[in-house]
C-alpha cells in the first residue's frame, strides 16, 4: 500500500476542524458524481440533517441510501488517503496499548502501524480527525490519517486487546461500590451463627424465640403497608387532577437538535425471541440515523449468533460480541457494550420487549426538560401476556403495583429508586462517571438505583409502557425471583458496608427508605411464613403464642393482619383499574396464595448467597408471547403525563 495514499496530518495546540481540501467536492457531491447515491436521496439527506444533529454518513448509510463500501470510498476520495483492511492487516497491539483499547472504541479510531517515522491512524470519522490527531500521544510522532468503517475498527479492537476489555468490564464499578470481592464463605459462617443463635433461643424457650421473630415480621410488615398506603393514595391524588395536568400543561421548550440514542439489548440463548425483537425495535419512532440499536451476544452463545445470522438486521441495528470472562452476566455483558454506544443517552430493553413506539421521544423531551440531576429515567413495564394462566394474572397484578403504584410514591416521597432491569435510560456520562453496572451483581439494576442516590442523582419515573413476557412457570418464577431476592439482599450488603458513609451520602430521609425498601423487603419474604401461621386460628386449631399474648395484643395483631390483606387488595384493585386491566380485579385476592412462592426463592436466594453468589439464574423468554394473529403489537400509547 503506498505510502503517498497516507495523508500527513500535523497535529496543532488548538485543533481546526479537518476539511477537504478546496478542490475536493463534499461527500454527496462524489457519492453523487459516482452514480453511488442519487439526486433525490442526496436531497432527502440534506434535508434531514438540517434539523438535526447527525453526521451525514450515518444518515446515508441508516436510510439505505448507498452501501457502506461506496461511502466509506468516497471519504477516501474526498480526504486523499485510502481505505485499510484491518482483516488483511491487523493493527500494532502496542500502539494500541499506547492510547488504550477503550480510548480508542470512544473515539472511533486505531493506530494501526508505524510508517516512515509516523504512525497511521485509522480513523471511521475523518471530519473530526484533525482534532483527534492532535490528541495522540506525542511519541506517535507525525499523524497519517487511513479510513475504515467503525465496525471494522471496532472488531479490530476486540481481537487484540478482548481479554482487557473483559477484565475492565468486570471492574469498572469501583470496588468499594461492587459486590465482586463477596466473600461466600464469611457471609456463611455469619448466616451460621445467626441461625445458631436463633436455634439456641428456640431451644431455651420457644416461645421467646417464636416471639422475637414474630414481632420483627409485624414490624416490616406495618412499615410496608405504610409505604404502600402512602403510595397509594399520592396515586389517587394524582389522578384526580390527571385530566387537568394533561390538558393543561405547556409544552416543553424547543430542545433544538435531537441527541443521538443508544439502546443496549443483552441477549443470552435467545432462539425463540431474537426474530421477533428486530420486528418490534422497528416500530420506534425515532430517526433512524439517531437510533443506535446494540445487540449484545455472548462471544459462546452459538444460538443467538445463529439467529441472528438469519434476521436481516436494518443498517442501525448491530451486533456487539462481548468476548469471555471470569463471570458471564447480564451487567458485565452491558458494561463491555457501553464504550461501543454512540449516544448521548443509553438505554436498556429485554430480550422480551414491545416499548411503546413513542417512547424515545417522550426520554429525550424529559431529558431536555429536566436538571442534570436527573439522571436516569425509569419506565413502567407490563406484560402482553397476562390471560395465560393464573400465575401470569397474579404477576402481572404485582407489577402494575410495582410500577404504576409503588415506584412514582418513592419518588415522591424522596426516596432512591432500585430500577428495574428494562426500560432504563441514563446520560451517558452520569453512567460513565458511576462506572457502568457491577457485572457481579445479579441485580444489577437495583444496585445502580442506589449508586445514583449516592452520587446525588435522581431517577424519575416515566410513565411510557413497555410490554414484555409474563413468567408463568412456577419453576422458571422461582429461579428469577430468587435471583432478585439473592441480589437484593447483595446489593443491601455492599451499601451497608460502611453505614455511616451512606448515611452521610445519601441523608436520614433516604437511609430510612433504604432499610425499608431492602431489609424490610427480604425480611418479609423470608419470615412471611411465621405470620402464616396464625392463619390457622379461624379454622379451629391453636397457636403456641395466643395462650401467652394479652387479649389486646392478641386483636391488635389481628387487626393488623386483616388490615394488611384489606389493603394489599384495595392497592391491587387499584393498580389494575385500567381498561386493558378491568378482568384482573377478581383475580387480586388470590395473590394471598401467589406470595408464598418468593418465600420459597427466598430460601433458594440466601441458599445461593453463600455457594453461588454470582451465578445467573437464565430466565427463558419467547415462550407464550404470541397472540391470535401470531404476534404481538408493541403497546401503541404511553400513559398521559
Amino acid at each position: 500500500m503506498p505510502v503517498a495514499n497516507l495523508r500527513l496530518v500535523h497535529a496543532a495546540p488548538e485543533p481546526t476542524p479537518c476539511e477537504p481540501a478546496p478542490n475536493r467536492e463534499r461527500i454527496g457531491e462524489i457519492l453523487l458524481d459516482r452514480g453511488a447515491l442519487s439526486k433525490a436521496d442526496l436531497e432527502r439527506a440534506i434535508a434531514i440533517q438540517s434539523g438535526e444533529d447527525a453526521r451525514f454518513g450515518d444518515i446515508l448509510l441508516a436510510h439505505n441510501m448507498v452501501t457502506s463500501q461506496d461511502l466509506y470510498d468516497g471519504l477516501s476520495y474526498q480526504y486523499n488517503t485510502m481505505v485499510a483492511d484491518l482483516r488483511a492487516e491487523p493493527p500494532d497491539v502496542r500502539l494500541i496499548d499506547s492510547l488504550g483499547a477503550s480510548t480508542c472504541i470512544r473515539k472511533g479510531v486505531v493506530p494501526w502501524k508505524r510508517v516512515g517515522g509516523a504512525t497511521v491512524i485509522i480513523c471511521s470519522r475523518p471530519k473530526e480527525f484533525t482534532r483527534i490527531a492532535a490528541e495522540m500521544p506525542k511519541e506517535f510522532g507525525n499523524i497519517r490519517l487511513a479510513i475504515a468503517p467503525e465496525e471494522d475498527i471496532q472488531d479490530a479492537l476486540i481481537i487484540a486487546r478482548h481479554r482487557s476489555l473483559a477484565h475492565q468490564a468486570e471492574t469498572r464499578v469501583a470496588e468499594h461500590e461492587s459486590c465482586r470481592n463477596w466473600n461466600g464463605a464469611a457471609i456463611g459462617r455469619i448466616s451460621a451463627a445467626i441461625i445458631l443463635m436463633l436455634v439456641s433461643l428456640f431451644i431455651f424457650s420457644p416461645m421467646i424465640g417464636f416471639g422475637v421473630i414474630t414481632a420483627w415480621a409485624v414490624t416490616t410488615l406495618i412499615l410496608n403497608s405504610i409505604l404502600k398506603a402512602a403510595a397509594a393514595l399520592m396515586h389517587l391524588k394524582r389522578r384526580k387532577h390527571e385530566k387537568i395536568t394533561f390538558f393543561s400543561r405547556r409544552h416543553s421548550p424547543d430542545q433544538g437538535s435531537l441527541p443521538s440514542v443508544s439502546i443496549m439489548v443483552p441477549l443470552f440463548k435467545e432462539r425463540a425471541i431474537a426474530e421477533r425483537l428486530v420486528r418490534r425495535l422497528e416500530a420506534i419512532q425515532y430517526p433512524r440515523e439517531l437510533l443506535d440499536i446494540c445487540l449484545v451476544v455472548e462471544e459462546d452463545d452459538t444460538v443467538t449468533h445463529a439467529t441472528l445470522a438469519n434476521a436481516n438486521l436494518p443498517r442501525w441495528m448491530r451486533q456487539i460480541t462481548v468476548p469471555r470472562g471470569a463471570v458471564q452476566t447480564k451487567p458485565r455483558a452491558m458494561n463491555f457494550a457501553l464504550d461501543f454506544c454512540r449516544g448521548s443517552i443509553i438505554g436498556v430493553y429485554d430480550a422480551e420487549d414491545a416499548p411503546a413506539p413513542d417512547q424515545i421521544q417522550r426520554v429525550v423531551r424529559r431529558f431536555h426538560e429536566r436538571g442534570k440531576d436527573v439522571a436516569c429515567l425509569q419506565g413502567v413495564l407490563d406484560f402482553y401476556n397476562p390471560k395465560e394462566n393464573w400465575l401470569s394474572r397474579c404477576f402481572t397484578i404485582e407489577y402494575a403495583t410495582w410500577f404504576r403504584i409503588v415506584l412514582p410514591g418513592l419518588e415522591r416521597l424522596g426516596f432512591a429508586i432500585p430500577l428495574g432491569g428494562t426500560t432504563l435510560f441514563f446520560r451517558r456520562d452520569v453512567l460513565e462517571e458511576l462506572g457502568g453496572w457491577d457485572a457481579h451483581n445479579v441485580t444489577e439494576d437495583a444496585d445502580l438505583g442506589i449508586r445514583l442516590a449516592r452520587h446525588g442523582y435522581r431517577t424519575e419515573i416515566i410513565r411510557t409502557v413497555t410490554e414484555e413476557e409474563a413468567n408463568c412457570r412456577a419453576w422458571p418464577w422461582i429461579k428469577q425471583r430468587s435471583r432478585w431476592i439473592k441480589g437484593y439482599a447483595m446489593t443491601y450488603g455492599v451499601h451497608m458496608r460502611a453505614p455511616r458513609k451512606l448515611l452521610h451520602e445519601v441523608g436520614g430521609w433516604q437511609f430510612f427508605g433504604i432499610q425499608l425498601l431492602f431489609l424490610g423487603s427480604l425480611s418479609q419474604t423470608l419470615l412471611a411464613p411465621f405470620l402464616w401461621t396464625f392463619w390457622i386460628l379461624p379454622f379451629g386449631f391453636s397457636h403456641p403464642l395466643v395462650s401467652v399474648m394479652p387479649s389486646a395484643m392478641f386483636w391488635t395483631l389481628a387487626g393488623v393482619f386483616l388490615a394488611s390483606e384489606v389493603l394489599t387488595i384495595s392497592v391491587g384493585v387499584l393498580a389494575v383499574s385500567t381498561p386493558k386491566h378491568r378482568f384482573l380485579r377478581f383475580w387480586v385476592p388470590t395473590l394471598h396464595l401467589y406470595y408464598p412462592l418468593a418465600s420459597l426463592a427466598a430460601i433458594k436466594g440466601f441458599i445461593e448467597i453463600v455457594t453461588r453468589p454470582f451465578y445467573w439464574d437464565k430466565t427463558m423468554h419467547g415462550e407464550f408471547d404470541m397472540d391470535l394473529e401470531g404476534e404481538v403489537a408493541p403497546p401503541s400509547t404511553s400513559i398521559p403525563e
